[in-house]
């Protein structure tokens, strides 16, 4: 087994599961999170725990980041008692989906501390991470991308965007944009459909077997919607901060995002009426109430 000491900050939803699995592989693991109980799993299975995120790199020869937002990014990163403080770390993996301009800022902060910065966005879910069938989208220098290939390998399936810092995290906007559009136009379609008189599971069967099947037909509505459950496991607040992130980013770039901005509104919608922390399957909730139906099955 490889000899590397391995840090990650972030061990909640996405970043546990991936912890565990570092564990599975053999690695000896240095974690820190906020939230004291998100560690207590991973220290049973005797990971250390650590103090702060400078004490995470000067313990660890790695450090593998798993959190909400770019700001949580930047002040975990290069903040007091952030990694960029720690004495041992030499590179950094950026596990989140903090867009592109934080990806470059926060490179090149680590870089004048002599550390690299490994941006490597994940997309795949819960499930993904519990099970390692992550798409991990990679943008470093090849060199460093060889160091951490056996490590990330242990997520699912890794993507190499090249060398540039930043290009991972234009991707995975790019991907999470479709994902929320596909829930806002399947929503409206099904509520269309239920209206007129078609069941929702045979109008979402109908779907799957024909042109407009999609991710949310294939798999958010019959886990989360036609149910009642709205518990597929992704937060409608991080998901209006990754296309509010894209659609601004995009538009930073000079590519219009006409139907961006209106997944963008879909999204406020949600997330003022059922708040951040609702499931993002909520976006179907209010095509419901607009529609006067309930898409069950």
């Amino acid at each position: 087994m490889a000899g590397e000491i391995l840090g990650v900050i972030g061990t909640g939803r996405m970043g546990g599961p991936m912890a565990g699995r570092l564990i599975d592989a053999g690695y000896s693991l240095v974690v820190y999170d906020t939230q004291a109980e998100a560690m207590q799993p991973l220290v049973k299975r005797g990971a250390q725990l650590a103090k702060s995120p400078a004490d995470v790199a000067s313990r660890a020869d790695i450090v593998l980041v798993s959190l909400p937002t770019p700001d949580i990014v930047k002040a975990v990163t290069l903040g007091q008692d952030g990694i960029s403080s720690g004495n041992r770390t030499k590179i950094v993996v950026d596990l989140s989906t903090s867009g592109p301009g934080a990806a470059k800022l926060v490179a090149e902060g680590l870089k004048a501390k002599g550390m690299t910065l490994v941006d490597a966005p994940v997309s795949g879910g819960i499930k993904g991470a519990v099970n390692g069938t992550l798409a991990v989208m990679v943008s470093c220098p090849q060199a460093t991308f060889e160091t951490v290939q056996p490590i990330l390998k242990n997520f699912g399936k890794l993507f190499y965007t090249g060398d540039k810092p930043g290009v991972a995290q234009t991707a995975k906007l790019a991907n999470n944009l479709m994902a929320a559009a596909a829930l806002v136009i399947t929503s409206e379609a099904v509520a269309m459909g239920v209206k007129g008189g078609v069941n929702a599971k045979v109008l979402i069967d109908i779907i799957n077997a024909s042109s407009g099947r999609n991710s949310a037909s294939e798999d958010k509505f019959p886990r989360a919607v036609l149910p009642g459950t709205f518990d597929f496991g992704f937060a409608t607040g991080l998901s209006y901060k990754d296309v509010r992130l894209c659609v601004d980013e995009a538009e930073a770039m000079g590519v219009p995002m006409v139907c961006g901005a209106v997944v963008r509104q879909m999204l406020a919608i949600t997330n003022a009426k059922y708040g951040a922390s609702s499931d993002f399957t909520s976006i179907a909730k209010v095509l419901e109430e607009w529609a006067g139906v309930e898409m069950r099955g």
